[in-house]
């Protein structure tokens, strides 16, 4: 009995502590990583369907997420970020998914990953996830900006197996289609290291962007940009049965489109190599993509006469989602610039309300205007980031409250009585 005794008691001090420690912090990764129950995002022709019900967006790009999360020193502000855009009511935040050879790359060559870095995109969907947001998730820029074509461009002429050192090679070339499939493949098939969901199962991504602004100059047809699209678009479908895809279009109409002398900002927007209603039309592109840039594309226009050009080119394109194309249409990037003549706050907040207004009178006619992401928002302490267009949406409580009214509006035309109680201090 004394021998029995003297086992027993350090294996039950032993099972005592244990279950204090299951019952003090056992459960801790549940609560860290239990997350939100979402679905995923589809489509029923020219509309967003979530839980059975049309889903319109008002959301925002924040591109830098990815990178802030790399640094334990910048890491809170993706959370201060998603915080804040859940207390306004935004559900859709779009962001890189990428960064080809640049500082804290993804890519560091071709099919060489950084595991610092894709465990910093794992947190921001994490991250993204905890707060009710999902992301449209783009995956490679047309422009210099964190590598983009043309690092894939000079990865192959480095490697002496380039075809040609333009950056438009990018799209014909089979060496550097080759490197982006790659990249792709990995990047849907990454499990995440907090979840444990691999991307392409993920709902907290709403869907994939396969360019940031595409243009292929070098051939103004429009043949080779329609190429890359149709082959890149199915590959992602192959390996993605979830999400929606799109392309990451400005808008502009092709050559051949009566539009593009009619809505098109100038001639020169017909001549990128992109066309919007024939590479909207490809099959596995689930929705379209149009941004929405006046101050940029005209210099000598009035402020007024700006206002009512965004308007044309939204309806414009809204029309072509309902009657030609069949699918939503999303403005995904939407912004005023802070170096206009004679800028001001008001003015900027004058241009967010026309795009907003419009998507909202398309929601109440359950039309294919689907929703608008602002051009950009910041937190506070990182002006290196920041453009003509970025803001600290909260320093500004006119520009919030506009921001805010938008999601309640579209709220109440989603009808989504689930939501209520998030909705109703806010609202």
């Amino acid at each position: 009995m004394v021998g029995g005794n003297s086992l027993f008691y350090p294996i039950a001090g032993f099972a005592s502590c244990l279950l204090f420690i299951y019952l003090s912090f056992g459960d801790l990764r549940v609560k860290i990583y239990e997350e939100p129950k979402l679905s995923f995002v589809v489509r029923n022709g020219s509309q967003f369907m979530l839980d059975g019900r049309a889903f319109y967006i008002n959301g925002w790009n924040s591109y830098w997420l990815m990178v802030h999360s790399v640094d334990y020193n910048t890491r809170p502000r993706v959370r201060e970020m998603f915080q804040a855009g859940a207390k306004m009511g935004l559900t859709v935040c779009r962001t890189w998914a990428f960064n080809e050879g640049d500082y804290n790359a993804l890519q560091t060559s071709p099919g060489r990953f950084n595991e610092q870095v894709f465990k910093a995109l794992d947190h921001v969907i994490a991250e993204a996830r905890q707060h009710g947001i999902r992301l449209l998730l783009s995956l490679v820029n047309n422009l210099q900006a964190y590598g983009g074509k043309t690092q894939y461009v000079k990865w192959a002429w480095e490697e002496g197996i380039g075809l040609s050192s333009s950056n438009d090679s990018f799209f014909f070339d089979p060496s550097i289609r080759s490197y982006f499939k790659n990249y792709v493949k990995i990047l849907l098939m990454r499990k995440n290291t907090i979840t444990g969901v691999e991307y392409r199962n993920d709902p907290t991504i709403f869907g994939w962007e396969l360019i940031n602004e595409p243009r292929c100059m070098a051939d103004p047809s429009g043949d080779t940009l329609q190429e890359w699209l149709e082959e890149m678009s199915t590959f992602v479908k192959l390996l993605d049965k979830n999400h929606l895809v799109t392309i990451g279009l400005e808008g502009f109409y092709g050559p051949k489109d009566p539009k593009r002398l009619t809505v098109n900002p100038e001639d020169w927007a017909s001549k990128l190599g992109s066309d919007f209603i024939r590479n909207s039309n490809i099959s596995n592109i689930d929705f379209t993509s149009v941004h929405i840039y006046p101050d940029h594309w005209f210099h000598e226009q009035t402020f007024e006469d700006k206002l009512k050009y965004v308007s044309k080119w939204m309806r414009s394109h809204i029309e072509d989602g309902d009657k030609i194309l069949n699918r939503p249409v999303l403005f995904s990037e939407y912004g005023y610039s802070d170096l206009n003549e004679n800028y001001s706050p008001s003015d900027r907040d004058k241009f967010y309300k026309v795009v907003l207004d419009i998507i909202y009178k398309s929601a109440k006619r359950n039309k294919s205007g689907a929703g608008a992401l602002v051009w950009q928002f910041l937190v506070g302490g990182m002006p290196e980031f920041n453009d003509d267009f970025g803001m600290v949406p909260w320093e500004r409580p006119a520009t919030y409250k506009l921001f805010v009214e938008q999601s309640c509006r579209l709220v109440k035309v989603n009808g989504w009585t689930q939501q209520d109680k998030s909705f109703k201090a806010l609202c």
